[in-house]
C-alpha cells in the first residue's frame, strides 16, 4: 500500500490554494491535507475538515477526480476523490454535458478493468475498487438503459475473458440489483424504479446464462463463491421459470451444498428459494428440494449430533452453518410444510424437526429466536384448527384416539419441544431480583426489552403447546420440580426458568387441573424456601413463589384462604431487606389487588370482618420496613381494593382510616404552618409534605373518583402551601439568582408543587361528575396557579401547570370555554417567550404548551375565534412553530393541532373565510418548506394529510373569497402560487416537472396513500438537478397516471346526484 501521508500542521492559506481553480492543484498538498484530516488533531484538523468539505461542494470539483486518481500516493485522497465524483453523479449529472457524461463513463470502466482485471491488484485495493463499483452503479442508474442500451450485454461480454474481471463484475451486478430493488423507494421516482426494474427482468437472460456458465465450468473458488452471493441476491426478483425450470436447484443442492467453502451461501439461496410462495404451482418441484436438501443434509450432518455442544466448539463458518440450517428448515416448512406431512415424505419431515429442536438447544438467542418463531407459528396452528382439548377427567389413551390427525404427526416432537421451552424460558418483566455476571442475586434495575419480546414470544408459544396437550406440559413442569426439591437438578437458573415457564400458562388448563397442579407448585415452592439455608438461596425462591402466584388470579379468586395466605406471605416477605425481595413484594401485591380487588373488601366465610379492614388496622406494622416509593405502591395497592367497595357510606370510612397515617402529618405540619410560616422552609418538613403528596397521588390514582372526600379535606390547604412555597422560591431566587433552584430545599419545594398539580390532574382525569370539578375545584386552582405562574421567573415555572389545565379542558370540554381567557393571558405569550427562541430549551414545557394549545383547539375552539386578532395570529405562529420542531413528538402534535384547526374552521364559515384571506397561503407555505425537508420525513403521513385536505378545500370552492386580490379564480391562483413557491425553493427543477407536481396535488388529494408517494416522489427529484432531458422522469407516463386519476375521481363524484356543482356539469341546455 502505498505510503499514507504525513499530516503536516494545515492553514486557511492552504485552503486558498487548494480552492483556486485558475492554478495546477498541487496533489501533495491534498494529500497533506488529507493526513492531517485522518491523523491530525485539534485547530489543524478541523481546519483541515472544512477545507476539503469546502472544495466538495465546489461545482468545479469533478473536473479534478482525475488529476488526483492519477497522481496521489495516498488511499485515502483516492477515497475523497470519488466521493466528489459520487456527489456529481447523484445530484448534477442531468446539467453536465453528454460528451463531458461520456467521458466520466468510460475513464470509469478503464480504471475498473485496470484494477478488477489482476486478482492481486483487486484484492490490494478492495476499498478503493469498492468505491469505484459503486460510481459505476450510480452512473448507470443515471444512463442505463436509455444512454447506455448495451450495458448488460457488455459486462456479460467482458466477463467471459478474464476470471478476475468476472469476478469483479458480479459484485457489479449485485450491487445494481440491490439499488434497483432493495434501497430504491427514498433514492428514485416509483415511475423510475419500475422502468429499472422492468428492464433487469427483461434482460436477465443474459446474466442468468452467465452465473451458468461460471457454476458449470469455473474451477476458481473466489469467483465461483461471488457468482453465488449475486445469484442469492437475485433469487427475490426474477421470474420463477428460471429457479424452477432449469437445473438451478438440483446444481445448488448437489454441486455446492456439501463443499465447506460454499455451503452457506448455496445454503442462504435454497432458503431463498424456499420462501418463494406460489400457490399449487410448483408443488412437485418444492418436494423435491426438500428431499434432496434433506438426504445430503444427513451426510454433513448425523441427526443424532449434539447441536449444543458442536456449536459451542465451531468454527465461525460452522456456527454461521448451524444458524442458516435453522433459517431453512423453519423458512421451507413455515411455507410449505404441509406438502411433506405425507406418509412418503414424513421421514424426512422428522428429521428435519429433529434437526430443529437439536438447534433449539443452541446456546445463541438469536439462533433461537429463529427455531422460537417456527414453533410458535407452528403450534398456533395446529391449536387453531382444532382448538378444543380433551377434557379433564379422560385418560391419555382415549385422549389419544380423538386427536386430529395432523397433530398427531407432531405429538413426539411437541413433547420435545415444551421441554426445551420450559428449560430456557426467559425472564419476565416482573421479576426483579437476578442473579449478575459476578453470580451475586441482586436487584435489576434497567429493564431488558430484548429480554421481555423473547418472553412474551415464549410465552405464547408455551399457552399454545400447552392446549395441545396439557397433561405433558404438567408432567414435565411436576418432574422438574421434584428434581429441584430433591436436589438432583437444582440450581438458581433452573429454578427460574421453571418458575418462569410456569407462571406464563396461566388460564391455558382447565380450572380443576389448574388448582391441582398449583397447590403443588406452591406447596413445593414454600417448603423449598424453609429448607434451603442462606439469603441468596431464600431470595431467589421468594421471587419465584411471588412471580408465580402473581399470574394466578383466576386461582386466587375462587381460593379466598389461599389468597388471604398469599397475601400474608408477601407481608412478610415487605420485611426481608435482600436486593429486590420488598420491590417484587409490593409489585406483586398491586397486582393481585387489582385483579381479586372485590374479594378484599366482601366478608368471607369464616372471617370476622372483611380483609381490608385488618390490612387498614395493621398498616403501620406491614410498611415500616419499606422504602418511601415502596410506600407508595403500597397505598396503591390497597386504593385498588378501596375502589371495589360499591356501599358509599362503608368506603367513605375506609378512605378515613386509610388516609389516617399521612392526615396526622399533614395536619401537624399545617397547624405549625398556621402559628409560624417559616415551617415550610424546615427542610425535613417540606421533604414530609413531597413524601405525604405523592402517596395521595398513588391513592387517588387507585381510588378513582370517590377520592373526592380526601382531596376536598386537605384541597384548600394543599393550594395555600402551593402559593407560600412559590413565595419561598421567588424571594429566594431575588436574593441569591437562578443558582439558587438547584438546592436540595428549593427542589423539595418544587417537589410538593409538582407532586399538588400530579395530585389534581390525576383525580381530575378520572373524575366522574366534570360540574362538580368546574364548581368546586377550577376556580380556587386557577386562582392559586396562574398568577404564580406568569410572575415567577421562568426556571420557577412548572411546567405542571400547563398539563393540569390540559387535562381539565381535556375533561370539562365546552365548558371550561369561558375561563380559557384568563388561562391564555396568563400562561400563553410568557410560555411562549420561553420556548420561541430555539428549538431545545425548556423541552417539558414545549411539550405541555402545545398539548394545552391541542386541548383548546379541540375542546373550546369558540374561545380561540374570540381571542383578539393579534393573540390569535400568536397562536397560529405558535402551531407553526411546533411543526418546525426537530422533536418529533412536538413536530407531530403541532401537525395534528393545524389539521383539527382548519377543519374546524370550516364549521364557522364566517370566521372561515376571513382566516383564509389572512393565513391560508402562508400556512401552505410553512407547510411545503417542512414538507420538501428531509429532516422532517417522519412527519410525511400528516404533511400529505393537511396538504390534501388544504388543495381539496380550493378544488371543492369552499373557499369563497378571492385570496388574492389580482385573481379573482383561487384554482389558478393556489396553482400559480405553489409552482412559483416550488420555483423559488428548487431553482434547479425543470418548469415541466414543478407543472405536473402541482397537478397531482389536485388529482390526488383524495386518496392520501397516493398523494403521500406523490410528495415523496418530489423529495427524490429535488436532491438532482434536472438538465434539458427528462426522459428519465418519465412526465408523460405520470401524466396520465393523474389524468387517469382525476378522471376516476370526476366519475366517483357524478356517481352521487348533487356532489357536483350544477354549473361544472357537461349537459345540453335543458328547458
Amino acid at each position: 500500500m502505498p505510503p499514507i501521508a504525513m499530516s503536516v500542521n494545515v492553514t486557511q492559506q492552504h485552503g486558498q490554494q487548494l480552492l483556486d481553480f485558475g492554478q495546477k492543484l498541487d496533489i501533495s498538498l491534498l494529500d497533506s491535507v488529507v493526513g492531517c484530516l485522518y491523523n491530525g488533531e485539534g485547530q489543524s484538523q478541523r481546519i483541515a475538515e472544512n477545507i476539503l468539505t469546502a472544495l466538495k461542494e465546489h461545482p468545479e470539483s469533478w473536473t479534478r477526480v482525475d488529476t488526483i486518481l492519477e497522481y496521489s500516493q495516498n488511499q485515502q485522497t483516492k477515497y475523497y476523490a470519488l466521493q466528489i465524483l459520487e456527489n456529481v453523479i447523484k445530484t448534477r449529472w442531468k446539467v453536465l454535458p453528454r460528451n463531458q457524461c461520456d467521458g466520466i463513463k468510460k475513464y470509469i470502466v478503464a480504471l475498473i478493468i485496470k484494477t478488477s482485471s489482476d486478482a492481486a491488484l483487486s484484492e490490494k485495493e478492495k476499498t478503493y475498487l469498492g468505491k469505484l463499483n459503486m460510481i459505476l452503479v450510480q452512473i448507470l442508474k443515471q444512463d442505463w438503459p436509455k444512454n447506455w442500451p448495451t450495458f448488460i450485454s457488455d459486462i456479460v461480454g467482458a466477463s467471459r475473458t478474464n476470471e478476475s474481471l468476472c469476478q469483479n463484475n458480479m459484485v457489479i451486478l449485485k450491487l445494481l440489483s440491490e439499488e434497483v430493488f432493495d434501497f430504491s423507494q427514498d433514492q428514485m421516482t416509483q415511475v423510475k424504479a419500475k422502468h429499472l426494474k422492468d428492464s433487469m427482468c427483461n434482460e436477465f437472460s443474459d446474466i442468468f446464462q452467465l452465473c451458468q456458465f461460471v457454476m458449470d465450468n469455473s474451477q476458481n473458488a473466489p469467483l465461483v463463491n461471488a457468482t453465488l452471493s449475486t445469484l442469492l441476491c437475485f433469487l427475490n426478483w426474477i421470474p420463477l421459470g428460471y429457479i424452477f425450470e432449469t437445473e438451478l436447484i438440483t446444481q445448488l443442492i448437489y454441486k455446492f451444498l456439501n463443499l465447506p467453502m460454499f455451503r452457506n451461501v448455496t445454503l442462504k439461496c435454497i432458503t431463498e428459494i424456499a420462501g418463494v410462495s406460489v400457490a399449487g404451482k410448483y408443488d412437485e418441484q418444492f418436494v423435491k428440494l426438500f428431499s434432496h436438501t434433506m438426504q445430503q443434509l444427513k451426510q454433513m450432518l448425523p441427526p443424532n449430533i449434539n447441536m449444543k455442544v458442536a456449536y459451542a466448539n465451531g468454527s465461525d463458518t460452522e456456527q454461521n452453518f448451524i444458524q442458516n440450517l435453522a433459517l431453512f428448515l423453519c423458512t421451507y416448512l413455515k411455507e410449505h410444510g404441509q406438502l411433506v406431512e405425507k406418509q412418503d415424505m414424513r421421514p424426512h419431515l422428522l428429521d428435519a424437526l429433529g434437526y430443529l429442536v437439536h438447534i433449539s438447544e443452541v446456546e445463541e438467542t438469536e439462533i433461537f429466536k429463529i427455531c422460537l418463531e417456527y414453533w410458535n407459528s407452528l403450534s398456533a396452528e395446529l391449536y387453531r384448527e382444532s382448538p378444543f382439548t380433551t377434557g379433564p377427567a379422560i385418560t391419555l389413551a382415549a385422549s389419544e384416539i380423538s386427536v386430529p390427525t395432523r397433530r398427531q404427526i407432531y405429538l413426539p416432537i411437541l413433547s420435545k419441544v415444551r421441554l426445551v421451552m420450559i428449560s430456557r424460558m426467559a425472564k419476565p418483566e416482573e421479576v426483579l431480583v437476578v442473579e449478575n455476571e459476578q453470580g451475586e442475586v441482586v436487584r435489576e434495575f434497567m429493564k431488558d426489552t430484548d429480554s421481555i419480546n423473547l418472553y412474551k414470544n415464549m410465552r405464547e408459544t408455551l399457552v399454545y403447546l400447552t392446549h395441545l396437550d396439557y397433561v405433558d406440559t404438567e408432567r414435565i413442569m411436576t418432574e422438574k420440580l421434584h428434581n429441584q426439591v430433591n436436589g438432583s437438578e437444582w440450581s438458581w437458573k433452573n429454578l427460574n426458568t421453571l418458575c418462569w415457564a410456569i407462571g406464563s400458562i396461566s388460564g391455558a388448563m382447565h380450572e380443576e387441573d389448574e388448582k391441582r397442579f398449583l397447590v403443588t407448585v406452591i406447596r413445593d415452592l414454600l417448603g423449598l424456601c424453609e429448607q434451603k439455608r442462606g439469603k441468596d438461596n431464600k431470595a431467589i425462591i421468594a421471587s419465584n413463589i411471588m412471580y408465580v402466584v402473581g399470574q394466578y388470579p383466576r386461582f386466587l379468586r375462587a381460593h379466598w384462604r389461599f389468597l388471604k395466605t398469599v397475601v400474608n406471605k408477601l407481608f412478610e416477605f415487605m420485611h426481608e431487606t435482600h436486593d429486590g425481595v420488598q420491590d417484587m413484594a409490593c409489585d406483586t401485591f398491586i397486582k393481585i389487588a387489582q385483579k381479586c380487588r372485590r374479594h378484599f373488601v366482601q366478608m368471607q366465610a369464616g372471617e370476622v370482618m372483611p380483609f381490608i379492614e385488618e390490612i387498614l388496622s395493621n398498616i403501620n406494622t406491614i410498611i415500616c420496613d419499606l422504602q418511601p416509593q415502596q410506600v407508595h405502591t403500597f397505598y396503591e395497592a390497597v386504593g385498588f381494593m378501596i375502589s371495589a367497595q360499591t356501599d358509599s357510606v362503608v368506603q367513605e370510612h375506609l378512605i378515613e382510616k386509610y388516609m389516617l397515617l399521612p392526615n396526622q402529618v399533614w395536619d401537624s405540619i399545617i397547624q405549625k404552618a398556621t402559628k409560624d410560616v417559616d415551617v415550610l422552609k424546615d427542610p425535613p418538613t417540606v421533604k414530609q409534605l413531597g413524601s405525604i403528596l405523592k402517596t395521595n397521588v398513588r391513592a387517588g390514582k387507585a381510588v378513582g373518583h370517590s377520592f373526592v372526600q380526601q382531596l376536598g379535606r386537605i384541597y384548600l390547604d394543599m393550594l395555600n402551601v402551593y402559593k407560600c412555597l412559590s413565595e419561598n422560591i421567588s424571594s429566594a431566587i431575588q436574593q441569591n439568582g437562578e443558582g439558587v433552584m438547584k438546592q436540595p430545599l428549593i427542589r423539595s419545594m418544587r417537589t410538593v408543587k409538582k407532586e399538588t398539580l400530579k395530585l389534581i390532574s390525576g383525580w381530575v382525569s378520572r373524575a366522574t361528575d366534570p360540574e362538580m370539578v368546574a364548581e368546586n375545584f377550577v376556580p380556587p386552582l386557577l386562582e392559586a396557579v396562574l398568577i404564580d405562574y406568569r410572575t415567577n421567573v421562568p426556571a420557577a415555572r412548572e411546567p405542571e401547570v400547563l398539563s393540569t389545565i390540559a387535562t381539565i379542558v381535556n375533561k370539562l370540554e365546552g365548558a371550561i370555554t369561558k375561563e380559557i381567557g384568563q388561562i391564555f393571558d396568563a400562561v400563553f405569550e410568557c410560555t411562549l417567550e420561553m420556548i420561541n427562541k430555539d428549538f431545545e430549551e425548556f423541552p417539558e414545557y414545549r411539550t405541555n404548551f402545545f398539548l394545552l394549545l391541542q386541548a383548546v383547539n379541540n375542546h373550546c375552539f369558540p374561545a380561540l375565534l374570540s381571542i383578539p386578532q393579534p393573540q390569535f395570529k400568536l397562536v397560529l405562529d405558535s402551531i407553526i412553530w411546533a411543526f418546525k420542531h426537530t422533536m418529533r413528538n412536538v413536530a407531530h402534535t403541532g401537525l395534528s393541532i393545524l389539521y383539527q384547526l382548519l377543519q374546524n374552521i370550516t364549521l364557522v364559515d364566517d370566521a372561515a373565510q376571513s382566516f383564509y384571506q389572512m393565513y391560508f397561503t402562508d400556512i401552505l407555505q410553512h407547510v411545503f418548506s417542512v414538507g420538501t425537508d428531509t429532516s422532517h420525513t417522519a412527519g410525511l403521513t400528516m404533511h400529505a394529510s393537511i396538504l390534501a385536505y388544504m388543495f381539496s378545500l380550493v378544488e371543492q370552492n369552499k373557499i369563497t373569497v378571492p385570496l388574492h386580490a389580482n385573481q379573482p379564480n383561487n384554482l389558478v391562483f393556489v396553482q400559480e402560487y405553489v409552482a412559483n413557491l416550488l420555483k423559488t425553493a428548487f431553482p434547479h427543477l425543470q418548469d415541466a416537472q414543478i407543472k405536473l407536481f402541482v397537478r397531482g396535488l389536485f388529482s390526488l388529494n383524495h386518496d392520501i396513500a397516493l398523494f403521500k408517494d406523490h410528495l415523496r416522489d418530489f423529495l427524490v427529484q429535488i436532491k438532482e438537478f434536472a438538465g434539458e432531458d427528462t426522459t428519465d422522469l418519465f412526465l408523460e407516463e405520470r401524466e396520465a397516471t393523474l389524468s387517469k386519476a382525476q378522471e376516476e375521481k370526476r366519475r366517483a363524484q357524478m356517481a352521487v346526484p348533487g356532489i357536483v356543482n350544477p354549473h361544472e356539469v357537461n349537459e345540453e341546455m335543458q328547458d
